[in-house]
């Protein structure tokens, strides 16, 4: 039977994958020791996720293991060996905030974690596909450099410029710009994985995510903003909105779609391959159009607050061009629109507070 590996298995992206992966008739392990818990607090934590996913999916294990820890993780590989057909790699330490509080503890997990799961799977598991969730953050805030303008509710790119019609591609640099420290620990890890696949010729694939998001998400202040703010929405929770007039803009891409893309990946590698993902010119909203839609979707205001400090390295305009996903992988598009998207999350969290 082939098998699955995912880490992070209790979280968005992570938990999509296991529950995709299981249903294709793969046996599945999940990798997480809830680490989120420990950068967000209870709020943050994915243990309820673990429970729903071990009472739900058929042959599920999960290994309570830390990325980092290279013994075990070579242990359980070993276990499995070449009957491991693919790694989703979706664990990660995801906020800039929090990373320039330990930024050890964040390098640590984002690249030495990164390059251990590597290394172990070419000598345990070398013809299995690894596909790697980065994130758009390896660019920095090059974005800011764009000509943009300003609208009533929300940054753009001037609409004279090449990005404009379909987004951000991956000819964007990574250099000279502030990554945060996260973003730098992203890039490291990122360019890690090309490296496997490039040098040793592993089948491995970077997906450059903007916002991933879904009703599976644990969104904490720190990270997670549609899910946070969808979260503040039915809680009553007082939202704070950080620099930008509050007219940031996000692509926003549900997880069930991000799974699509490494699903046709995982079908068809190509190693060391590297796709910008996210909802694109489909969907895709600034912070005053996502509270204007979760105000309308629940039938009441929103408490928030405006703090004009912007985060570290925060962009102002993310939008990705997947057209290059598309074009290597014809049968991916995305499916899910961000009403929809945030109705489902909505309920989601009407669920967990009741």
């Amino acid at each position: 039977m082939a098998v699955a590996i995912v880490t992070g298995a209790s979280g968005l992206v992570g938990s999509e994958a296991v529950t995709f992966f299981a249903a294709q008739g793969f046996d599945v392990v999940g990798v997480d020791n809830d680490l989120r818990g420990y950068f967000f607090g209870p709020s943050g934590s994915t243990r309820w996720n673990r429970q729903r996913l071990e009472s739900t999916i058929r042959g599920y294990r999960h290994a309570d293991l830390d990325i980092r820890d290279e013994a075990g993780i070579a242990r359980l590989f070993a276990e499995y060996g070449r009957d491991i057909a693919v790694l989703v790699h979706a664990a990660a330490q995801p906020s800039h905030d929090w990373a320039a509080r330990e930024p050890l503890t964040d390098f640590s997990v984002n690249a030495t974690g990164t390059v251990i799961l590597l290394d172990v799977t070419r000598r345990h598991a070398p013809d299995a596909v690894f596909i790697f969730t980065s994130t758009n953050k390896v660019y920095g805030d090059t974005p800011n450099r764009l000509p943009l303008v300003e609208r009533e509710t929300r940054w753009e790119v001037d609409p004279s410029h090449p990005y404009a019609e379909h987004g951000i591609d991956e000819s964007m640099s990574l250099d000279a710009t502030l990554h945060s420290v996260f973003g730098a620990s992203k890039v490291a890890a990122d360019v890690m994985v090309q490296e496997y696949g490039r040098y040793f010729g592993m089948k491995t694939g970077v997906f450059r995510g903007g916002c991933l998001t879904g009703p599976a998400h644990s969104g904490a202040e720190l990270h997670g903003f549609l899910a946070y703010l969808v979260a503040c929405g039915i809680r009553g929770t007082e939202y704070t909105v950080f620099g930008y007039r509050a007219k940031q803009v996000r692509d926003n891409i549900h997880s069930w779609d991000l799974i699509q893309a490494f699903w046709r990946f995982f079908q068809a590698p190509r190693a060391g391959e590297v796709y910008n993902v996210g909802g694109g010119r489909f969907a895709n909203c600034s912070v005053r159009e996502a509270i204007a839609l979760v105000e309308r979707l629940t039938g009441k205001p929103m408490r928030w607050k405006y703090d004009s400090t912007n985060r570290v390295g925060d962009h102002i305009w993310w939008i990705s061009d997947v057209r290059k996903l598309m074009a290597h992988y014809p049968g991916w598009t995305i499916t899910r629109s961000l009403e929809a998207t945030v109705a489902e999350m909505l309920e989601a969290q009407r669920e967990r507070v009741r």
